[in-house]
């Protein structure tokens, strides 16, 4: 078990190294080429497939910026809403801090069976209490900390986002949405 952390860490460490240094372990090419392989796909399906992904791993990492240094802690919550990928945090936590002076961020996932995804995305707050009780609905063990009426939650929506799905099997897949 021990051995499987320290793998797990190791991973999660590159990827975060790689997004922070501009860095892709993708193999390059022309579109349409041997490389990163497009997800032809409606987005609603990309989606789908990347959220249902990351809620198979249990949590994620979200990877910000605190000036010139990467912060990274494991979430749970992840879910589409309006056809959008949201995800769920708290507006006295560092994280949203870190979102409004930098949002661009990083999520990593890893499924322990060989399986991790990188989505690099911009994210954008949601104020709207509609979107702050769905996300509520759907992660109902929150309703004993957040309320869609108080000041303190905050959902925001990944924009301008692209997955990598990878493997050690094969190149990785890649959904932009």
């Amino acid at each position: 078990m021990k051995r499987r952390s320290v793998f797990h860490a190791l991973i999660f460490v590159v990827a975060l190294f790689a997004g922070t240094c501009g860095i892709s372990f993708a193999a390059t090419g022309k579109e349409g080429e041997k490389g990163d392989r497009e997800a032809i796909e409606s987005e609603a399906s990309g989606l789908r497939e990347i959220v249902d992904f990351i809620k198979s791993c249990g949590n994620y990492y979200l990877a910000t910026m605190e000036g010139d240094q990467p912060r990274v802690r494991p979430l749970g919550t992840v879910a589409i809403f309006e056809g959008r990928l949201y995800i769920q945090t708290g507006k006295v936590k560092d994280v949203s801090k870190q979102m409004a002076a930098n949002p661009k961020i990083e999520i990593c996932a890893y499924d322990n069976k060989g399986q991790w995804i990188r989505v690099q995305a911009t994210a954008v707050d949601d104020n709207r209490r509609e979107a702050k009780q769905f996300m509520l609905d759907t992660y109902p063990e929150l309703k004993g900390m957040y309320s869609a009426d108080d000041n303190n939650t905050q959902v925001l929506y990944l924009r301008d986002a692209t997955a990598r799905l990878y493997s050690f099997a094969g190149e990785p897949k890649v959904i932009r949405f």
